[in-house]
């Protein structure tokens, strides 16, 4: 008797709930569907947009080697059409890329200034890759180092200096460098001193890092003082002896 009623019971909850779902879908089953196509236009658009980012990624790709092997054989004037054309419709990657390819090879023409405003372009494009923007950032510094104040090139580099960024050494070479030109002697030898105890120093880096440790000696040494005379005067041949006598001079 006991199974014929739960099984009765059971009857009854799912005819309820039935009852429910049918009530439920006739009031909200036309927003299940629009949910149910909305779901599957997203998933769609977005392997149409992946697609569409893998072949613009690889059509640049393909172009930014074009581009550079218009360099490297030597039609620098149509390799910088080509970057410039990159940087201007490419992916972003790419784009950045090609801004810097695109200073460097204003270099090779010898036209700094222009290479300086790529440089500075690609350094202030907040959408740029940080690494490749801060890379940029160092390039443009190096190219006003001896012609900036060190006020500028101060503004330039400490953004650099961090101990986690990864430009870290040679912005801090160049700033100390900066001080030294400006005869900031403190500043030059407390930027460069703790570069020699880098464990990652090349040797060449290392070279150069003990020519500026010489110089910034040398420029605090020309500006000391010089060493106080000595207050006793030097024995005077004409000078009375201690009786009163002068010293019989060498006949």
């Amino acid at each position: 008797m006991v199974d014929k009623n739960d099984a009765l019971f059971r009857e009854v909850e799912e005819e309820l709930r039935r009852e429910q779902f049918a009530k439920l879908w006739e009031r909200f089953g036309v927003y299940f569907i629009a949910l149910a196509v909305a779901v599957v236009a997203i998933v769609a658009g977005s392997q149409i947009w992946e697609a569409r980012r893998i072949a613009n990624a690889n059509a640049a790709g393909a172009e930014y080697e074009a581009a550079s092997a218009l360099l490297t054989s030597g039609k620098s004037e149509e390799a910088l059409k080509a970057f410039e054309s990159i940087a201007s419709t490419g992916p972003r990657g790419y784009a950045a890329l090609a801004k810097l390819s695109e200073a460097g090879v204003y270099l090779k023409l010898d036209k700094r200034a222009d290479a300086l405003a790529a440089f500075d372009k690609l350094a202030n494009d907040a959408s740029a890759d940080p690494l490749l923007a801060n890379f940029a950032r160092l390039q443009a510094a190096s190219l006003r180092l001896g012609d900036a104040d060190y006020a500028e090139m101060e503004t330039r580099l400490k953004p650099l200096t961090g101990d986690t960024n990864p430009w870290r050494f040679t912005a801090r070479e160049l700033l100390g460098s900066a001080a030294l030109a400006a005869g900031k002697l403190d500043e030059a030898r407390t930027l460069l001193t703790p570069l020699l105890t880098d464990p990652g120093l090349g040797q060449a880096a290392r070279e150069r890092l003990h020519r500026l440790m010489a110089k910034v000696t040398m420029s605090e040494l020309a500006g000391a003082p010089p060493a106080a005379a000595s207050t006793t005067p030097p024995p005077d041949a004409a000078a009375p002896t201690q009786d009163g006598e002068k010293p019989a001079t060498a006949p």
